[in-house]
């Protein structure tokens, strides 16, 4: 069985860092569209698309933003977190078939109130960045070991 385990603040130092790595998918801009209601044609309509900025179907924005939340809630502090703020700028757009790799850093502790700042980045294959912003969360103070969730197969018709 595979764990999910958070860091309580005590152990998390300034410059930690963790991060996943996703390979986005036309079926993961459907879902994304079938979740948040957002069906612009530039996601969804390659038609569109091709006479759009970019001149093929590009990912939500908001789906690098879910790979940064994704990050902070499974692994770094992870279980627990309470994530209070992001920031986030859009350098480049995200194509299917593009391998994104999401890291967090912690950049700044604050004791008093348990809270972590940390630097965002989505990087795409050739290192580029496509998205970065910082984080600031209240990081879990009791330690916290969980069964993965196991999700669902899922399987789309039109």
């Amino acid at each position: 069985m595979d764990f999910i385990e958070n860091r309580i603040f005590a152990e998390i130092a300034v410059g930690e860092n963790a991060e996943i790595q996703r390979t986005l998918s036309a079926e993961d801009i459907t879902l994304f569209a079938v979740v948040s209601g957002d069906v612009n044609p530039a996601h969804l309509d390659p038609e569109y698309a091709e006479h759009s900025m970019f001149h093929h179907i590009i990912a939500h924005g908001m789906w690098g933003g879910a790979l940064i939340s994704a990050v902070l809630g499974t692994r770094l502090p992870g279980p627990g977190t309470i994530y209070l703020s992001q920031s986030l700028r859009f350098r480049r757009p995200v194509s299917i078939g593009d391998t994104i790799t999401t890291r967090v850093t912690v950049t700044e502790k604050k004791p008093d109130t348990h809270r972590l700042k940390l630097h965002c980045q989505c990087l795409n294959q050739h290192g580029e960045e496509v998205i970065v912003g910082d984080a600031e969360v209240i990081a879990p103070q009791e330690k916290i070991r969980r069964p993965r969730a196991q999700l669902p197969h899922l399987t789309i018709k039109k």
